[in-house]
């Protein structure tokens, strides 16, 4: 399955302190924020999908919160065109600017990818 959103956003990472670029990766099945240099991983799953309003589903949290845009083919009107891309601690969303239809993920995990231990 090809990637719905596929971006980078450099900024300092919660786990190494390093700025660095921050893998951005979501399908309808979840997504995922992953340090490009210590591989700290933040995985978000599913919650709903929806037409909603800009700003729905964004709360505070411990982290900033990063608004991004990125183009993406709407699962909803099939306009191949921007998609805001809001990401915090808790929640990330992305929302076509064409009709509105939104996805929400909920954090559900965060891990470091060992490399070494990897390899075995």
């Amino acid at each position: 399955m090809e990637d719905f959103i596929k971006l980078c956003y450099r900024t300092t990472c919660y786990h190494c302190q390093k700025d660095v670029d921050q893998n951005i990766t979501a399908v309808p099945n979840g997504a995922q924020v992953v340090c490009g240099n210590c591989r700290a991983t933040r995985a978000y799953v599913p919650v709903i999908e929806e037409i909603s309003k800009k700003g729905d589903y964004v709360k505070p949290g411990c982290y900033d919160i990063w608004n991004l845009v990125s183009t993406a083919l709407c699962r909803q009107c099939k306009v191949n065109g921007p998609h805001d891309i809001t990401i915090g601690c808790r929640n990330f969303t992305v929302r076509c600017r064409n009709c509105g239809f939104t996805h929400l993920f909920r954090f559900n995990l965060e891990y470091v990818d060992d490399p070494v231990e990897s390899a075995v």
